[in-house]
């Protein structure tokens, strides 16, 4: 059963953290379990894509550097004709790259102010405005906040807000931002490190916001007063959406378990009372888990009927099959060969971009970090 809004503030009570290995034991690398009532049963034979030779388990291989010498690269927006909007964290610089690998900066984020896990984050071009309507999520002195502003001939103009309020932190700020098929602005934010700001329904932390472009609760959103489409969420860094219109998000866990969950309107995805499977009906349960140690998830793309997830901590590139509402066994790549990975995105010619994040004061940087790594997603 979904656990909605109005449900979430009597769960406080509830003080037993469910889903945790027994005697400290890491759950197994990694674990898929089966649908919840809030991720309705779907075909477990087929990816939902075309089946390529990715779906058939050819391994991915990095077939070049797109750039390098970047400073925390986080967002990246891929424009139809191969080029894209790159965002810096730590810099607050919007830059252009090319498939080429030719770079220029087209704005700065001045309001962002960068500060642990904070500064200038996810970007997301409406894709309704023929490419000129930028949205950035920016932690600034007071809050974390959605800005928008027009590219117009290769520069970006001032940033206007447009959702504020929603809470900052040293740590786990959320960050994505992804259109829906709808034509609405998603966006993931994180508890910031306040744990029961997650359960909160009257806060934005800890929740996937749904929005129009002009930053109001997007019509059909579970309150039809708030912006919150799902809660219980730790710290959401990667949103996908697939083929079939699904929304699927990427999530940090605490010690025990990362996820992969399938997002559905008003449903409640447990922390910081559950990490991981087994919170029961008032819960929805991850579709994949990880030990902490294999995954630290945070961007995900999906193309040809595959999720494709950086790993941060685990220094890998996972790739799931969408089956349905299900998801396969993942497996891993590129292990261990180019430190921390952080984002990922789809590009229009059939490549990933998946950059490194090595700079961010946790890896341990090699002379080109932090890169854009092309990867061609099966030999």
């Amino acid at each position: 059963m979904r656990a909605r809004l109005a449900a979430a503030s009597a769960l406080l009570g509830v003080s037993v953290l469910s889903g945790c290995a027994d005697d400290g034991a890491e759950p197994r690398i990694p674990s898929v379990t089966q649908p919840t009532d809030a991720t309705p049963d779907g075909p477990a034979s087929t990816p939902s894509g075309s089946g390529s030779g990715s779906a058939r388990g050819e391994a991915p291989r990095v077939t070049g550097t797109v750039a390098s010498g970047l400073e925390v690269p986080w967002g990246i927006e891929v424009f139809d004709d191969g080029t894209a909007l790159v965002t810096e964290r730590d810099s607050r610089r919007v830059l252009s790259v090319d498939d080429s690998g030719e770079v220029s900066q087209v704005g700065e984020v001045s309001e962002a102010e960068p500060e642990g896990e904070g500064g200038l984050l996810g970007i997301a071009v409406d894709p309704a405005s023929d490419g000129r309507d930028v949205y950035l999520y920016a932690t600034t002195a007071d809050d974390n906040r959605v800005l928008r502003a027009e590219l117009d001939e290769g520069r970006l103009g001032p940033a206007e807000v447009v959702l504020d309020g929603i809470p900052k932190g040293f740590i786990h700020d959320g960050g994505r931002l992804v259109f829906g098929p709808d034509g609405f602005l998603y966006v993931s934010t994180g508890e910031t490190g306040d744990r029961d700001l997650a359960q909160d329904p009257d806060s934005l932390a800890g929740k996937i916001l749904r929005i129009t472009t002009d930053g109001e609760p997007a019509p059909g959103n579970p309150d039809p007063g708030s912006p919150v489409w799902s809660l219980g969420h730790r710290n959401v860094q990667g949103l996908a959406f697939d083929d079939e219109g699904r929304l699927w998000a990427s999530e940090f866990g605490e010690s025990t378990y990362d996820e992969i969950n399938l997002i559905e309107p008003g449903a409640n995805y447990g922390w910081p009372l559950v990490e991981g499977p087994g919170g029961g009906d008032d819960f929805v349960d991850p579709l994949v888990t990880w030990p902490t140690s294999a995954a630290s998830p945070s961007g995900m793309a999906y193309a040809d009927g595959q999720l494709w997830v950086g790993a941060l901590r685990g220094e890998r590139l996972w790739r799931v099959p969408v089956l349905g509402n299900r998801l396969g066994e993942p497996v891993p790549y590129l292990e261990g060969e180019y430190g921390r990975l952080r984002t990922v995105v789809a590009t229009p010619g059939g490549d990933l971009w998946v950059t490194t994040s090595n700079r961010d004061g946790r890896g341990t940087p090699a002379d080109e970090d932090d890169r854009i790594l092309r990867v061609t997603p099966s030999g």
